[in-house]
Order: structure tokens, then sequence, then C-alpha cells
């Protein structure tokens, strides 16, 4: 493999350990991933992205930082943190503007970001709007480095290849082998760098990503793509068929609510003290009950949920 530079902001290994509530509950054998547990700036799955991406911006002697996603963009939340902290304008580029800045709009301002809002939901356009930005600032003098949104280039998928790394640690020390890894999968980054991390440690399970945006023929293209510039990039072989997907927990789209999700959000928070949000993880986490309600987990395999974070969307 091909070594990356890396900051090392995240505080890893995250915690795993068996949703002991959840397990009897259901009759199944059901553990838990914490990386909502990664510490910088409220922590999630987009540290382990930056702490690469951050290398790479500080190698480029970049000052400034621009940062794609939605309002609530958990993303743009981190990037901001990042970005302060290595003593950078960041500017985000945002949907419509809210009557309240709350969650992670809120974190965002208090770390000292400059939130662009702009009247569309739709990802391409803002990124489009963010490289007239960058141009815009460029002009100014600035040495801009931007980033998509999720961060999910091979470079930030990459950082995943470690959460799959410690997943099989954690295997080889307490003796047990995960049948299957459940994770959202939204701008496709992290299920592509996981799967990217399957190559390199030769691990035999599945890995699933529960899309919480896009139908299954559109995402699917989307993390093979990923996977692929991710394994070329670390000099890893992959497979195409590792690429599973289920969309049937997206519900009306990107960031609206299902009642399966709001379910799974009290289920985990009632039973094992455990809090999810609404748009990304409880949408996974339901497909995870409903895997052990119709017979997709088996009461004699050990399955493993992946927690990316989102939390402060319970804030909004």
């Amino acid at each position: 493999m091909t070594q990356l530079a890396s900051v090392s902001l995240s505080l890893t290994p995250t915690p795993l350990h068996r949703l002991e509530m959840l397990s009897k509950k259901h009759g199944r054998d059901l553990w838990i991933k914490r990386d909502d547990l990664t510490g910088f700036a409220f922590g999630g799955n987009k540290t382990r992205k930056l702490d690469l991406l951050m290398a790479d911006a500080t190698a480029r002697g970049a000052d400034t930082l621009i940062a794609v996603g939605s309002t609530q963009s958990n993303f743009c939340r981190i990037a901001a943190g990042y970005g302060s902290r290595y003593h950078m304008d960041v500017h985000l580029v945002v949907g419509p503007k809210p009557k309240i800045s709350n969650g992670n709009l809120r974190i965002s301002q208090l770390l000292g970001a400059t939130v662009h809002h702009y009247d569309s939901h739709d990802w391409d356009w803002l990124e489009e709007e963010s490289l007239r930005l960058a141009e815009t600032l460029r002009q100014q003098g600035k040495n801009v480095y931007t980033l998509p949104v999720g961060g999910s280039t091979p470079l930030g998928s990459a950082g995943y290849i470690s959460c799959m790394k410690e997943i099989v640690a954690y295997e080889k020390e307490h003796n047990m082998q995960f049948s299957r890894l459940i994770v959202t999968s939204g701008s496709g980054g992290t299920h592509a760098g996981l799967l990217v991390g399957k190559g390199m440690t030769g691990w035999p399970g599945t890995i699933t990503g529960i899309t919480i945006s896009r139908p299954l023929e559109e995402q699917r293209p989307i993390v093979t793509r990923l996977m692929h510039e991710t394994a070329a990039l670390t000099q890893v072989t992959v497979n195409d068929d590792w690429v599973v997907i289920d969309d049937r927990f997206v519900g009306p789209g990107y960031g609206q609510k299902t009642e399966a999700a709001e379910s799974a959000v009290v289920q985990f928070a009632q039973t094992e003290g455990v809090m999810l949000d609404s748009y990304y993880t409880g949408k996974a986490a339901a497909a995870l009950l409903e895997y052990c309600t119709d017979g997709t987990i088996t009461p004699g395999e050990h399955v493993l949920f992946l927690h990316t974070g989102g939390n402060i969307q319970l804030f909004e």
C-alpha cells in the first residue's frame, strides 16, 4: 500500500462493543463500531477523511478552505473545525438560510467559518458554485483548497481503510468474525474506503451500504467509481461484486425522515443509550433492525453496525 500523509486529530481506534439489549430484544448478535466518537469538533466519520485531506491541504500551502454541503452538513461542521485548527479561512457553500442558526450550522459559525447560503439543495450545483467562489478568492491572492460534498474524493475515502483495519484487529484479538458490516452510503466515500480496506486486509464479510439519498441505480456507480479510484491511489485490488447497496430505506429522499428511521432512533436511545440521527444513521439502523426480523441476519452470525455520527441533527 502507498503510505499517505495524515494529520492526527481523530481519536482512534474508536470503541467497538456489543449491543447487549438490542441483541437480546431481537434474538441476534449485534455489535457497533462507534465512529461517532472520533472526537474532533463533535466527531463523526468525516474526521478520518479530513485527517488525510488536511495533510494534503497543508502540504500545498493552502490558506483557505472551501467545503460544500447541506445547511446542516456534518462534513461542513467538521471541515470548519479543521480549518480553524490549522489557521485557515473557511468558506462553506451550503443550502438555503434557515430562520434560526442551530445544530451544525451554529457550530460551524462558532468555529469561525464564513457561510454562503444559496437557494438550492442540488449538491452538483452547489459544488459548481464553490468552484466559482474559489476562483474569486484566488484572484484575491488566496491559496484555496476545495472539498466536495462529504470529502468523498479518493484521498478522503482512503481514510476509511484504517477503520477496516481496526475491525480486523478487534476480530483477531477476540477470536471472532463479523459476517457483515452495515453502514450508511451517502456521498459514498466512507462506503468506498471500507471496501478498499476489505481488499487490503482480505476481510471476507459483506459490507452493505444503506443509501440515504439516492436509488440503487444512481448510488452503485458512485461507490464503485470511488472504490476503484481509491484502490488505484493505495495500490489495492478490489472487486465490483463487493459493492452491495440497499435503497429501500431512503424514504422521500435526502434529509427526509421516515417512520422506520424514527423508530430505530428511539430504539437505540431507549435500549442502548446510543444517539442516532434521522437522516443518516437512523436509516441504516432501520435496515439493521429490519434485517433481524426478515431473516436476512440469522441467529448464528455476528453483525457490525458502523455508527458514522450525525447526532447534532437532534438539535436542529
